[in-house]
């Protein structure tokens, strides 16, 4: 075998075996960038080079809208914010089949445009919406499944931390991909309500009429002017300051950040108890998405100066196979990562060797990176390992089993498909909204 077949198996089979036994994403991914650091850059020589790859990678400007979009959820989230919005979406939506799980792909949908977190939407919405749900006789399958699905659509819908990951890994525009993922996200919720009310007009057993106070006049609208448009005008400053070129995706973010404080204590609800918790929460998650990214940016130079990543991609562009074979086998592979790896490790793996690939190609960034998310959206709901599925685990009552779970989740998986299908033929459901914005 040449040398850059033996380094493409040691990185890239090593990592995925320190993966599968078990080893955090983040060691997993350092272990084996000091082996080819050591190998491939010349010992001791290698080990500093990697040393100083390491602390560039973390210090990048472009990285600071993650710790601040989570920030924002975090904010909303202790100060209880979003209960009132959930109250608020519940009273303007009524008569309507499978009204409570049309309410919590509404609610997630909101929640998707002021949270970059999608574990934190799935287990708010599963711990407060899905008891109701089954104590007013909904199906465990009809109940659980619009609250995963909702879920992984936080992914797509900005402000997302992980959008801001992927762009900051693969060197696409971090502004133009999560503009990108605003038309794909919002497809994909205007479907799911469709389904569900159409699922239970045709099977109404699945969920029972409800029988709740219906509220008119002013005080149905009272609480979406009080709570709901308030809060959605937090999307509207991080993605108009973003749409219109006023300031980039950091400035927008802080905008975002500053936004969310404003309206927390303008309601009182900004405790000493519900910041420390808020500060807390985003320390973690933040810390450990730098420490992940300081592994992933290090393997890739590695991979790059030991000649696998030129290897592999003149490999794959030499078979004579068309653009959208290409781009199809990666979205495959993707697709199949996800069953096993969460979407970090994907980015990981994939994106030293794809993203050569593309630029080699002169594939539209964008719409490879917006249907690079929705692979990631559908990795968190694939069963076994998706990690929706775990989380909704963890948050439901012992009366709703696995198998339910699992079959919640298939016709949304289908949905999520099928938008990537449509991606696929029709660019421009990712592209038109960057471009329309410049």
């Amino acid at each position: 075998m040449t040398g850059w077949v033996v380094a493409a198996w040691l990185m890239l089979g090593g990592s995925t075996v320190l993966l599968c036994i078990g080893m955090p994403v983040a060691l997993s991914f350092i272990t084996v960038n000091i082996l080819g650091a050591w190998l491939y850059m010349g010992g001791e020589a290698g080990l500093a080079q990697l040393a100083r790859s390491s602390v560039g990678s973390v210090t990048a400007f472009s990285l600071t809208p993650i710790p601040l979009f989570v920030l924002m959820g975090e904010v909303l989230f202790h100060t209880g914010l979003a209960l009132k919005v959930i109250e608020g979406i519940e009273r303007l939506i009524r008569r309507l089949p499978g009204r409570l799980a049309v309410v919590a792909v509404v609610a997630g949908t909101v929640f998707s445009a002021i949270s970059g977190s999608t574990i934190a939407t799935t287990a708010m919405l599963g711990s407060l919406l899905l008891p109701v749900m089954l104590a007013r006789g909904y199906h465990p399958t009809l109940a659980t499944g619009p609250i995963m699905a909702i879920g992984a659509v936080d992914m797509l819908i900005p402000p997302s931390a992980l959008t801001v990951l992927l762009g900051s890994l693969s060197g696409i525009s971090i502004s133009k991909l999560l503009i990108g993922g605003v038309v794909p996200g919002m497809i994909l919720s205007a479907v799911f309500v469709l389904w569900i009310v159409l699922r239970v007009r045709f099977s109404p057993h699945l969920a029972p009429p409800d029988e709740h106070v219906e509220h008119r006049g002013w005080a149905r609208w009272q609480p979406s002017f009080a709570y709901v448009l308030p809060t959605l005008s937090i999307f509207a400053v991080v993605v108009g300051a973003l749409a219109g070129g006023w300031a980039t995706p950091t400035e927008c973010a802080a905008l975002g950040a500053f936004a969310t404080f404003v309206l927390a204590t303008a309601y009182g609800a900004l405790s000493w108890e519900a910041l420390f918790k808020s500060l807390k929460g985003t320390a973690g998650i933040s810390g450990m998405i730098l420490f992940i990214i300081l592994g992933a940016t290090t393997f890739a130079q590695i991979l790059s100066f030991s000649g696998a990543s030129n290897g592999l991609v003149q490999l794959i562009t030499g078979q004579g196979w068309s653009t959208g074979m290409i781009v199809a086998g990666m979205m495959l592979m993707l697709i199949f990562l996800g069953i096993f790896v969460d979407q970090v490790s994907m980015m990981m793996i994939t994106l030293p060797i794809f993203m050569p690939i593309v630029q080699s190609l002169g594939i539209d960034p964008v719409w490879f990176g917006v249907m690079f998310l929705i692979c990631m959206q559908l990795g968190l709901l694939l069963p076994p390992h998706g990690l929706l599925l775990m989380t909704m685990r963890g948050v439901a009552p012992p009366n709703v089993s696995m198998a339910h779970i699992f079959r919640a989740v298939v016709p949304y998986v289908a949905m999520s498909l099928l938008l990537l299908a449509a991606v696929f033929w029709l660019p421009g459901i990712a592209t038109w909204l960057p471009a329309l914005v410049g």
